[in-house]
């Protein structure tokens, strides 16, 4: 059997939301064909191999066991990439899937380790997980291939402090009225903030930059929420369109994992067939766009007002918990749960022996 890696936890201001992704995604694998190794990052970049039961990871208590388990046998559980003094990674696994949302997981270094150490991986590799983790970066490549956008402003935080008066009219030379803060490289609507007047702005910049030193500043719109998903390398498939009527005022990190199932996901979404074929094209063309390999989630905002629809963000590594949108997706697609994990890693290998094979003719 693969011997099939799934890296959990990691550095960032979203290392909960892994935990649950994580034990969603070992609960639905099948364990007749794959050996499952798990592999637990702590907050502070420690890296653990974890053995105990997957419901101990989302409740965060993996990291005792396995911390325990490691003061007992230090050779058995010890992980190095240089094989010394215990088992490297090449002999831990045959494949990687990572489920790190945010920094240090989604935005192109662990990938780029993999790609070091030269084990297959699922999902988006160096280059597309770091464009789409900025958003900034990620918003000048769409402007650049003419896909709408909201109109936006970006500032570093060291510009923070005392909210300089350009500072100020950069943002209104532009923007209206609400508007949205938050940090560049973050997901999962950490650091996010609604600002509906020049008071609250301070603040909101304040929050955005604790997580990160870029901060995006966009229009409000009044709008709904909008997802779809795509799967592929070269040629990508395109999922359901689906709709997300979030319990608070917008999609913020309580209403995604908090809200005790308020927050509701229609699925398909309720609009029109020439929207849904709009969305699905501007998904794969913003995909493609990036560079990005094997998955992702591709956000839009529908102005309610217009009926405009504007691309929000790109995930290449969404949320895969039970109130996750794109398994959910893939499923009303006829791609259930398990299935679905198992074609992301079958084009993972796709791509890793197309560059083997690139590798020799260099």
């Amino acid at each position: 059997m693969m011997k099939l890696g799934i890296f959990f936890g990691g550095r960032s201001g979203e290392h909960e939301v892994s935990l649950m992704s994580a034990t969603s995604v070992i609960n639905a694998i099948d364990k007749e064909k794959y050996e499952i190794v798990t592999i637990g990052i702590t907050k502070e970049g420690k890296w653990l191999l974890y053995d105990g039961p997957a419901e101990h990871i989302e409740d965060g208590s993996w990291q005792e066991e396995a911390e325990a388990a490691l003061a007992a046998d230090p050779e058995k559980y010890t992980i190095t990439v240089l094989g010394t003094g215990g088992k490297s990674l090449r002999e831990l696994i045959d494949f990687a899937l990572p489920v790190l949302h945010g920094p240090y997981g989604e935005d192109g270094t662990i990938q780029g380790l993999f790609e070091m150490v030269d084990i297959p991986y699922g999902g988006c590799d160096v280059i597309g997980s770091a464009l789409a983790m900025d958003k900034i970066a990620a918003k000048h490549v769409f402007s650049v291939m003419g896909i709408r956008q909201v109109p936006y402003v970006w500032i570093d935080s060291e510009d923070v402090p005392g909210l300089h008066g350009w500072l100020r009219r950069k943002i209104e030379e532009r923007l209206t009225w609400p508007i949205f803060v938050k940090p560049a490289n973050m997901g999962s609507s950490v650091g996010l903030s609604r600002v509906a007047e020049e008071k609250d702005l301070c603040p909101a910049l304040e929050l955005a930059a604790k997580y990160d030193r870029r901060i995006i500043i966009e229009q409000g719109v009044n709008c709904r929420e909008l997802e779809t998903a795509v799967l592929g390398n070269h040629v990508a498939k395109v999922g359901a369109v689906g709709e997300i009527i979030p319990s608070n005022e917008y999609y913020d990190y309580s209403s995604k994992y908090c809200d005790g199932g308020k927050t509701r996901l229609c699925i398909p979404a309720d609009i029109t067939e020439e929207q849904k074929k709009e969305i699905r094209a501007t998904a794969v063309q913003a995909y493609k766009a990036l560079d990005c390999k094997g998955y992702a989630r591709v956000d839009f905002l529908m102005d309610k007002d217009t009926g405009e629809i504007y691309l929000n963000e790109i995930n290449t590594i969404p949320g895969f918990t039970r109130y996750s949108m794109f398994p959910l997706l893939w499923a009303e697609a006829g791609l259930p749960y398990p299935k679905l994990i198992e074609r992301i890693i079958e084009l993972g290998m796709e791509r890793y022996r197309m560059k083997c094979r690139q590798s020799v003719n260099r």
